[in-house]
Formats: C-alpha cells, structure tokens, sequence
C-alpha cells in the first residue's frame, strides 16, 4: 500500500524514535538544577521531569528537520506558494469569526487584523495544523543533541517543564512543532509562559484556542522586544526596482532597517513605487526566483517586528503578502 505524502515524515519520525533516557545525560542534572532554584521546583515535581525526561524520545531527524528549514533551502518562488488561495479564503474568514478579538487587539496593540490572521494562516492554516510531533521529545533531543543551538533548545525545555507544572499540563501529551512551538500560534514555551493572554475568559491561556492566539500575537508583537515593538498605523513593505547594480557590501536581507529611504533612493540604485519621507528607515528585500532573477522590496519596521516572531526573510515576507491578499479581498467583496 502506497502512502500519502503528508504521512510519510510522520511515520519516518515514528519508525526513527528511540528511547534515549535523558534523564540520565549528563546535561539534565544542569536542567534539575535550575529547575529548583530558579523555579522553586519541589522534590516531587524534579522527580515527574526525571521520568519524563527518561522516556523522552530521541528525535535525530529534528534537528536535520530544522537545519533545512524551507526559509533557508527554498526560492522565493517556491516558498511563495504558501500564499495560496485557501490560505486567502481561510484568513477572510477567521477575520469575519474573529472580528471582536481582532479589533480588540488592533486597539490594544495597534497590529491589523489581517496581520494577525496572516500570522495564523502560515504558522498553522488558522489553528488546524498546529504539529503532531511531542513537545518533550522536539525539545529534549535538539536541547541535548542540537550541534549549534543545543542552549537555545535547553532553555526552551527548562520553560517547558515550568509550564506543565503551571498550567497542569501532561509533558508526555502535548503535541507541537518539530521545534518545540505550540498552539495555533506556534509560541515556544519561554512566549507562551511570559507573553500568552486568556483573550476570551475562559478556561485561562490556551492557544489551541483562536481568540487566544488572536489577543496573544498582538501581545507579542507589542512586547517581545520593545525596541521593535509594532509602530500603529505604519506598513510592513513597499514594492521596489532595481535600477542599477547593488554595490558590492550592500546589506540586503537583514535583520534591521540600515537606510533611510532619502539616501537609498538618491543613490539611483532602487526606486520604490510609494514615496516615502526621506528620513524613513528602511532594508533591501531581495527575493530570489525560479528563474534566476531577483525581486526587490522596501521594509520598514514592522517588518522586523514580524521577523522577530520567525527570523527569516522569506517567513516575514509571506506574512506580508498574505496580510496584503487578505486586505485586498475584504476591500473587492466590499465594492
């Protein structure tokens, strides 16, 4: 019998899973240790993390899973893709059953709703494809195996056991991403402990949950990282063309606007389709595609608030243009 393609990491992960008793790695004792004195953990409760971590699964295939992440292996055609008309369909319609918790959260935190269903729509097609990869077993393999970001994985499993202690949550049942990130909104847990909102009363923060997903990516977004909180009112990206070569050293895809729009514009390099006030930071976008070419953007600051969700240009980028579809179909359906 032939499987369906959509199962066939699942059952390569289910076949590839061992055992690796964690609990007994040399590295859990350092977890133990926070666990009890930066978190008040009794010796009940570092009991239950030694047991869980001991039947934690070893999940190698994680950390090549995250290594060749579509932001970093694909074009910009390709990845693209996710811009899809379901993915439009499904983001007008979370914008109509969301209305109030998204108007709620653009007044509390000035982020569009569309921004916000573009978030739901790339990260989990609107909360129903939120992983199927254990939580514990994502997070304990990359948190002790992972070659370069094993420290970023080790605390996202020390918040972790915090949280299921918190929020009386079984470690071995919740179920996320192959990095660990739960819930529609795909918040790791060191997000979901300090940044999450109960957005509708009830049943406390639950991101499985629309509403709270909705109030809790416009939390982030404001609180994350103040210095690049979202700026109301202001767009994410204006369309540019490349009218000369790029000189050499020129940053492009990075992390933070390093122009102001007046010096870019005068250098005769791009000339960007909306005029912008000369004193406008703003980076270079440029999005490789199928067929050898280059497509070229402005970002302004949200943008990077956005990457700071997901610091991946191609990730950022399909967020904005989902936003944008988003936008453009309520504004035809209301002619």
């Amino acid at each position: 019998m032939r499987l369906p393609l959509a199962l066939a990491p699942l059952l390569l992960l289910c076949t590839a899973a061992a055992s690796a008793d964690y609990g007994s790695h040399p590295k859990a004792a350092t977890l133990l240790e926070r666990l009890r004195q930066e978190h008040g953990f009794s010796a009940a409760e570092l009991d239950s993390v030694r047991a869980a971590l001991s039947e934690a699964q070893r999940l190698p295939q994680l950390v090549e899973m995250e290594q060749k992440a579509p932001e970093r292996t694909e074009t910009w055609t390709r990845y693209s893709s996710r811009i899809d008309q379901s993915r439009i369909d499904g983001g007008v319609a979370v914008l109509r059953d969301q209305q109030p918790f998204l108007d709620r959260a653009e007044e509390e935190f000035g982020v569009p709703p569309a921004v916000i269903a573009a978030i739901l729509g790339i990260e989990t097609r609107y909360g129903r494809i939120t992983g199927n990869i254990r939580v514990l077993d994502a997070l304990a393999t990359q948190g002790f195996e992972h070659p370069t970001r094993s420290a970023f994985f080790a605390s996202e499993l020390e918040h972790f056991f915090v949280f299921c202690r918190d929020f009386r949550r079984d470690p071995a049942a919740i179920k996320g991403s192959y990095a660990g990130a739960m819930g529609a909104a795909q918040f790791m847990p060191s997000n979901y402990r300090r940044l999450s909102l109960d957005y509708d009363g009830e049943n406390g923060r639950d991101l499985w949950t629309l509403p709270d997903a909705v109030g809790s990516i416009g939390h982030y977004f404001m609180r994350y990282r103040p210095s690049q909180a979202w700026r109301r009112g202001e767009p994410l990206i204006i369309p540019a063309r490349l009218l000369a070569p790029l000189p050499a050293g020129t940053e492009v895809n990075g992390k933070a606007t390093a122009y102001n729009a007046g010096a870019l514009l005068r250098a005769g390099w791009l000339a960007a389709d909306v005029d912008l006030p000369p004193d406008t930071p703003v980076g270079i976008i440029q999005l490789p595609l199928d067929d050898g070419s280059q497509e070229y953007w402005l970002a302004l600051h949200n943008f990077y608030t956005v990457m700071t969700y997901n610091p991946r240009t191609f990730y950022a980028m399909a967020v904005a243009q989902l936003a944008q579809r988003i936008q453009q179909r309520l504004a035809a359906e209301a002619r």
